[in-house]
């Protein structure tokens, strides 16, 4: 059960990668998507964490919004 649990949550994830846009975005070229992650993870060891957090957590809740509502991407 727990395989299946974690490979569930790994399609979410990839998912949310494509419901932002970053797939098409950056042309389906892997290491610009690890790199666009790689870079989100080192602002959130750095000194702006919380206002990145709270810049991005509000982004996203406003595109699952949009996405309910039938609207478009951000």
């Amino acid at each position: 059960m727990k395989r299946r649990e974690r490979t569930r949550h790994l399609i979410e994830l990839g998912g949310l990668v494509i419901k932002a846009g970053l797939v098409e975005l950056a042309e389906d070229d892997r290491a610009v998507l690890l790199g666009i992650m790689v870079e989100a993870a080192a602002r959130l060891r750095g000194e702006e964490r919380e206002k990145a957090l709270t810049l991005w957590r509000r982004r996203g809740q406003r595109t699952f919004a949009a996405d309910r509502d039938g609207e478009c991407r951000p």
